[in-house]
């Protein structure tokens, strides 16, 4: 049985050739990202914005559904129920209510009159905005660090124009993240947050990959066009990039579907986050390496007289 293959053997596609066209239409996405992130807004969840965590138990496993629907009529704004521990344990976190103390308390009373008489209130937490807003510096502060980890680990495990062009590669596709969600308004929350750390070693993972072959071929083919040595490169790593790719797609995407409510949004954002991060490995973290004055290895020369002419002949430019 032969084993299944997306990508054939052998492709010569011209990655690189397009370059230009690719930087166009990254550039496009990340100021409107950044336009749609500081024009509209990013839509903050409870986590973020702060509110009211309402811990219950039920005396028979929990119908979320059921719950859900009866608390959203409640008209207190924002709810979200998550199963934790048990399925008798339900976590409601419910957002902050205009006004002090008094009309959060109010809240909790009307979601206690609402549910069943057998549902055990364990425990109540109120989240103030200042919560909230040292949790926003936090996330920034976890993404920013996660950039430079991975600068530091691309420099010392290539060269310093690696490190460069995994950066851009790796902002590129987080920004593209919160533009997506400030355009869409899906809430941002912690999850959210863990999603674009996961978006970010994903991306550099396939990165990595792609980087290691083109360090390989620079030092076999010492005389070969950048640009078609570049585009040999991401051709040989095409094939693993998108088996990877499409595996993981179809992991999220029955997540998305059929996780509930409460996985949606992380979902959502890593679905987004391993398409980009796969075109932002491909058309962007490889083509700028071109313009970083990339030297060869020491090794010999390869004879180029024996390498397969698909590899010897390039179309990039």
């Amino acid at each position: 049985m032969k084993p299944l293959r997306l990508v054939p053997r052998n492709t010569h596609l011209p990655f690189v050739r397009y370059r230009l066209i690719a930087f166009a239409v990254s550039a496009a996405i990340v100021l409107g990202s950044i336009g749609a992130v500081f024009g509209i807004g990013l839509n903050f969840g409870i986590d973020f914005r702060g509110g009211t965590l309402i811990e219950v138990q039920t005396a028979e496993p929990a119908d979320i559904g059921a719950m859900r629907s009866t608390l959203s009529g409640l008209n207190l704004g924002e709810i979200a129920l998550q199963e934790f521990g048990s399925d008798r344990d339900v976590l409601i976190r419910i957002q902050r209510q205009e006004g002090a103390e008094a009309e959060q308390i109010k809240a909790i009373q009307v979601v206690r009159d609402a549910l069943p008489e057998d549902v055990e209130f364990r425990r109540t937490e109120f989240v103030g905005p200042t919560v909230g807003q040292e949790l926003i510096q936090s996330g920034a502060l976890a993404v920013g660090l996660a950039l430079v980890s991975i600068l530091v680990y691309v420099w010392f495990r290539f060269e310093w124009q690696f490190g460069v062009g995994a950066i851009v590669a790796l902002s590129h596709d987080i920004i593209s993240t919160l533009g997506l969600f400030a355009l869409i308004q899906h809430e941002f929350n912690l999850a959210t947050v863990a999603a674009v750390l996961t978006i970010a070693g994903y991306s550099i993972n396939d990165t990595v990959v792609v980087y290691d072959r083109v360090r390989e071929n620079l030092r076999r083919y010492k005389k070969m066009d950048l640009a078609d040595l570049f585009e040999l490169s991401i051709n040989g790593t095409l094939s693993r990039t998108t088996m990877t790719s499409v595996t993981t797609l179809l992991a999220l995407f029955s997540i998305y579907l059929f996780g509930g409510a409460i996985l949606a949004d992380f979902a959502l954002a890593m679905i987004w986050g391993v398409v980009i991060g796969t075109y932002s490995s491909v058309f962007i973290a490889v083509p700028l390496l071109l313009y970083t004055n990339l030297r060869r290895g020491d090794d010999d020369d390869v004879d180029e007289s024996l390498v397969p002419e698909y590899e010897r002949t390039g179309n990039g430019s």
